[in-house]
């Protein structure tokens, strides 16, 4: 059975301190997908708050809304230290194998 999924996290931007800034993902727009639009840590946290899936991948290329998924991107720790993260373990934001723009 094939995955379903909000959005795909194609590339990460952090601050020097390593917190994640913003990321490049696709986004589903019904049975689409968007271009890549850029996503504040802000917004990004409160769509994983509210229940959406997204993974860590690539568009597959001339394959229109095909992706090659790595990780799901989970929202870990409290609300006084939430950290984004493709590992369950984490302590800071870190999403694993994504490149960095």
């Amino acid at each position: 059975m094939a995955t379903k999924f909000d959005g795909v996290i194609e590339a990460a931007r952090y601050a020097p301190e390593g917190t994640l800034v913003m990321v490049r993902a696709y986004v589903r727009r019904g049975a689409a997908f968007s271009d890549h639009v850029l996503i504040n840590r802000e917004t990004l946290v409160e769509r994983l708050k509210n229940g959406k899936k997204y993974f860590t991948g690539q568009r597959t290329n001339l394959m229109a809304g095909t992706f090659e998924l790595s990780k799901p991107v989970r929202l870990v720790g409290s609300n006084r230290r939430e950290v984004i993260s493709t590992s369950e373990q984490a302590e800071r934001d870190q999403l694993e194998e994504t490149p960095i723009f």
